[in-house]
């Protein structure tokens, strides 16, 4: 950049204002620093896991401090490249825990989803989420995930996160990888990605469809989500690697 500076002054001192306005012309910086150095998968970006086991505070098989298994559910991609393939395997902790109790109290407790496992590396992830009684749903408050506990319960229920249960994390910090930047499509969108951004369906965001049972509904617009991530899968340019550490 100094030297077409340099050239740009005398050029302006021998030719004069003509030539001082051709190197004026603005340069394209956004496209320059976009094509410069590895690509970046960002801090936040989104993780879906599954559980890979059921924890409970049903009798003492689980302490406050264990640790349990998850997998990656869904490819986490940037561009056109699969970054965290699914079925990555993630790692979270039980951070506190209380057995059910007298008079209706149910079982509570709260757990950390700590690292994926990847490249022979452990990735940090955020996410955070309670669990109350075996009847709970889970809700997003404050972006802490709780459970609401349904209304009717009297008797005390021990808290159960079960094998299967999906939960979200996000990536604690920017991720390089082993690509040039320039070599991502940012703006890649995979023939399914109208389904994909709708997420996952669930009970609760399941659109309902006249004349279809909720449940039966749910299960086809998961098997079309489904369909879709495989689709997704088979589009993309592959699997990118992680830059090494310390560089």
């Amino acid at each position: 950049m100094r030297i077409i500076i340099l050239v740009g002054a005398i050029a302006c001192a021998t030719y004069g204002p003509v030539a001082a306005q051709e190197v004026e012309a603005p340069l394209p910086l956004p496209v320059q620093l976009r094509s410069e150095g590895n690509a970046i998968l960002p801090a936040g970006t989104e993780i879906q896991l599954r559980m890979n086991e059921t924890i409970t505070t049903s009798g003492n098989t689980w302490q406050e401090g264990d640790t349990f298994n998850l997998v990656v559910a869904e490819d986490v991609m940037l561009g056109q490249y699969i970054v965290i393939p699914a079925g990555t395997p993630a790692v979270g902790r039980i951070t506190w825990l209380t057995s059910r109790g007298m008079f209706g109290k149910s079982g509570k407790m709260d757990v950390e989803l700590e690292h994926i496992e990847i490249h022979g590396r452990q990735i940090a992830i955020n996410g955070t989420y309670r669990q109350e009684g075996e009847g709970a749903t889970l809700e997003t408050l404050g972006g802490v995930l709780v459970a609401g506990v349904f209304g009717g319960i009297v008797t005390g229920r021990s808290a159960r996160i079960p094998n299967g249960r999906e939960l979200r994390a996000t990536t604690e910090a920017p991720i390089e990888l082993a690509i040039a930047a320039s070599e991502i499509d940012y703006d890649h969108q995979a023939s399914t990605s109208e389904i994909l951004e709708r997420g996952r369906p669930d009970a609760v965001s399941v659109r309902r469809t006249p004349g279809v049972h909720p449940s039966a509904a749910l299960v086809q617009q998961r098997r079309e989500y489904d369909e879709a991530l495989e689709t997704a899968r088979q589009e993309s340019a592959g699997q990118v690697e992680l830059a090494p550490e310390g560089e």
